[in-house]
């Protein structure tokens, strides 16, 4: 297929946490607030006067400093971000809101602020750590909205004067929405039997969503959905499998390349970081609290393992399950950090249940934070591709 125009736009984007458009929204003036999880509601990060980017540490190597202080045994992902915080890699954030989604992210948060790693320079930067459910009930709704308010809107409104209005939230719910449609309408092309953009391109295309200010990537996501439309796809028989790549958090750009260069299209992304559910778009009415809204939403949809109550756990499968008949998947890859735990039981009991209740293939996977060009996981999923093959040939269920 022809090169996508903006692409290695949106490559270089993701080469660098502080990049070229985090540093052109602060020279206009916005303050830009980081996460490290999905489970803070973005729209509330991204109001009037500020913009959101989710941490990653890309091109990450020795991460010697961080297992000194939070131990070998913790995931990859938060000791990365734990040791590029100490080399100083995220000094242009103004604010930090971090869930406690998992204890490691904790720790690595908690460590960042010991060390004073952020803020210099800045007087109203701030640390703030929010209480997220482990249930989808009314009670955990009432906490989540309180902490939201508690964790972001009011420091937002009291270090830097952000107005935190309904009208201002739903304003940036509108943006949200946008940037929404455009990545889901680019993501249904993948449906196609011979699709016109590859898993790789999508991938690139939904981070710089997560990394960028919205406002100046708007319109090269426009331009790239109307190029699509049009495009040429490659010959048909260039993939020998479809898959849907599920699991914990995915930002290493090189993941879904490897995957795909080793004869598996990735037709669909459920995995932190990607586009489903995340870049679900999320309808306000007139009548109730907006923020209660937003939190609603945000915690009805969410699929990670913090929740623990059985409609979700259940729920969790069945997602991916449909996704994967949606997409037209001929099995599933499920992914997790090595060393995380949430995941790594929801791994266990996942591909189980897909397999043996759902009838589909699964590959189970633990992989390092950046996965470069590991031989191991290229040989794993060339043999779960031939594997695919062989059912295939002998008329075996999914």
């Amino acid at each position: 297929m022809k090169d996508l125009k903006h692409l290695y736009y949106f490559e270089k984007l993701l080469e660098d946490a502080n990049n070229e458009l985090v540093r052109q929204a602060q020279d206009e003036g916005l303050k830009c607030i980081a996460t490290t999880c999905e489970n803070v509601p973005e729209p509330l990060l991204n109001l009037p006067g500020t913009f959101s980017v989710r941490l990653r540490a890309p091109r990450t190597g020795s991460m010697e400093m961080a297992t000194y202080y939070m131990t070998s045994f913790l995931c990859e992902y938060s000791r990365a971000l734990l040791e590029r915080a100490i080399e100083g890699g995220y000094n242009f954030v103004d604010g930090i809101v971090t869930p406690d989604g998992c204890t490691m992210m904790n720790r690595c948060v908690e460590n960042m602020e010991l060390l004073k790693t952020m803020g210099q320079g800045k007087d109203g930067f701030f640390w703030e750590y929010m209480e997220i459910p482990q249930k989808n009930d009314d009670n955990a709704l009432e906490m989540y909205t309180l902490q939201c308010r508690n964790h972001i809107l009011k420091p937002l409104a009291e270090k830097y004067g952000i107005d935190t209005s309904d009208e201002a939230i739903r304003a940036a719910v509108d943006q949200h929405n946008e940037v929404c449609r455009l990545i889901r309408q680019i993501g249904d092309f993948r449906k196609e039997a011979n699709p016109r953009v590859t898993g790789y391109e999508f991938h690139i295309l939904t981070m710089a969503s997560y990394v960028a200010p919205k406002h100046l990537i708007l319109d090269k996501l426009r331009e790239t959905l109307e190029e699509i439309k049009t495009r040429e796809p490659d010959a048909a028989d260039k993939y020998r499998a479809r898959v849907v790549f599920v699991g914990s958090e995915v930002d290493d750009v090189d993941v879904i390349k490897l995957v795909e260069e080793s004869g598996a299209y990735v037709c669909a992304d459920r995995f932190c970081y990607g586009s489903l559910p995340g870049r679900d778009e999320i309808i306000l009415n007139d009548e109730e609290d907006v923020v209660k809204q937003i939190c609603r939403q945000v915690q009805g949809r969410a699929q990670c393992p913090r929740y623990w109550d059985m409609a979700k756990m259940t729920g969790r499968r069945d997602y991916v399950a449909d996704l994967a008949k949606e997409y037209g998947a001929d099995g599933i890859i499920y992914e997790q950090m090595k060393f995380c735990d949430p995941w790594a039981y929801e791994r266990m009991i996942g591909t189980i249940v897909l397999r043996d209740e759902h009838g589909y293939p699964v590959l189970a996977v633990d992989r390092p934070y950046s996965i470069g060009s590991s031989g191991q996981m290229r040989t794993r999923v060339q043999a779960f591709v031939e594997s695919i093959e062989i059912k295939k040939i002998q008329g075996g269920k999914k």
